[in-house]
């Protein structure tokens, strides 16, 4: 019989040598001379030998003296309905001063697929609180919806104030949210933390925290995690989950730092050739299924690298889900809070969630004047700079104030503000009344007639 004994360490993997019986994908617990304790998976087996990656980092570990136990099981995620209100690090070790949780069952954080004939449709509105996404992008209640920011912008904050907020409507059903950070300041950390028990969001949220500081490895396990901890809530607690992911392209990183030390061919821009895989086996998790009453809904949350929508993460990440809401720098300059551009952004299943029953019957028609409108106000203000304003027509300038004012009030909002869907409708109405009424020509006359001066 071989001795196990490791023959190379090189960044986060191991080289094994000497193994029998092992299977891809294997958890291994490395155990160090001080007695302390590090997980790994296996990546590779080639004959005798296994390559093993490393969650917590190879930084101090010793060939001679690490001992290393194949466990015959892939990595597990200890869940209760008792983790709720709970904050965990990226690797499920409590964070919170809590003991260990007991747990009901072990799961494995790969997860299984959803059959897709199994799937229910996304049909039913998530409201958020943010103008922007109920009232123009709407979520539904088992959507994809990313956030694709940049460097600088505040996605973090906006991140929070949607976990604070979002709910589904109208339905005596359980809501949690999971939250899953990864390579993240302290600060950041503290933020989130902090704003969640202060709202006491807290209490129907599960966060798992993975910070800069600890080992890049971690980041690729910590989104599995969560969203295994979302399966179990939703589809054996039947509660309705939303999964926050931020930030996706640390954990993308993540990924391009293992293939390199595997010494892959490297694909775009050097991430490994299977990240659209990769990405897709996370974000395929969110759903609904067929006459089960939970749900999971996903915001992954990306700083698209240099403000690059063809990047391979926001790109791919484009291909996986459905839509995209997009930050922008000119509406952040303006001081405009959260600073989501509606003309790029997108909900492909906007009008499944939408109209009468779930939000209101005029909510397909406000939305499409409203995307008009403010398009045609942006291009006037592109007008203004070449022939400057008196060149404007009447009809022109009333577009302009218009697209000035629905900025700073409907985009515009306060981080602490939950607006309701009606509320957020109602804003629209006052809105579309700077406009002349013969320029609405995407709301039907009768529903003009029943909302125009009820708002």
């Amino acid at each position: 019989m071989n001795r196990i004994k490791i023959s190379e360490i090189t960044g986060p993997l191991m080289l094994v040598e000497g193994v029998s019986g092992v299977s891809y994908d294997e958890l291994v617990e490395i155990k160090l001379k001080s007695g302390d304790t590090r997980l790994g998976k296996v990546l590779e087996i080639s004959a005798d030998k296994a390559l093993v990656q490393v969650f917590e980092g190879t930084e101090g570990l010793d060939i001679k003296t690490v001992s290393l136990a194949f466990k015959g099981r892939s990595l597990e995620l200890s869940v209760s309905p008792d983790m709720t209100g709970r904050i965990f690090s990226g690797l499920g070790h409590p964070l919170d001063g809590a003991p260990e949780l007991i747990p009901t069952k072990r799961l494995d954080v790969n997860g299984l697929p959803i059959n897709p004939y199994a799937r229910d449709y996304p049909n039913d509105f998530i409201q958020t609180g943010i103008s922007t996404i109920d009232g123009l992008n709407t979520l539904s209640r088992g959507q994809k919806l990313p956030i694709f920011s940049a460097s600088g912008l505040p996605h973090s904050r906006l991140a929070a104030q949607i976990a604070h907020q979002a709910k589904v409507r109208g339905k005596e059903e359980s809501f949690a949210v999971v939250f899953g950070a990864m390579g993240i300041t302290y600060e950041e950390a503290e933020f989130f933390i902090s704003g969640f028990r202060r709202t006491g969001a807290i209490e129907n949220s599960v966060l798992y925290i993975n910070l800069a500081s600890d080992p890049a490895i971690e980041r690729i396990a910590t989104p599995r995690l969560a969203l295994t901890a979302a399966e179990y809530l939703a589809f054996e607690e039947g509660m309705h989950v939303l999964v926050i992911l931020t930030d996706m392209t640390n954990y993308c990183e993540s990924l391009r730092e293992v293939s390199a030390a595997r010494r892959e061919v490297p694909g775009r821009r050097g991430y490994p050739g299977y990240l659209y895989t990769d990405l897709a086996t996370l974000y395929e998790r969110a759903g609904r299924i067929k006459d089960q009453p939970g749900s999971i809904t996903l915001i992954p949350i990306l700083t698209m690298p240099d403000d690059d929508k063809t990047h391979p993460i926001p790109d791919l990440t484009g291909y996986i889900t459905e839509g995209q809401i997009i930050l922008s720098r000119e509406l952040e300059r303006k001081g405009i809070y959260p600073p989501i551009d509606p003309l790029p952004s997108l909900s492909r299943l906007r009008d499944k969630a939408i109209g009468e029953g779930r939000t209101r019957d005029d909510h397909a028609s406000i939305a499409n004047q409203l995307f008009a409108s403010y398009s045609r106000g942006r291009e006037v203000r592109e007008l203004v700079v070449i022939l400057g304003e008196a060149a404007l027509s009447e009809t022109d300038r009333k577009y302009l104030e218009f697209a000035g004012a629905f900025e700073s009030d409907f985009i515009g909002q306060s981080e602490n503000e939950a607006r309701t869907i009606e509320e957020t409708l109602d804003l629209s109405w006052r809105l579309l009344r700077i406009l002349p009424r013969e320029e609405l020509k995407r709301i039907k006359s009768e529903l003009i007639e029943k909302y125009e001066n009820k708002s």
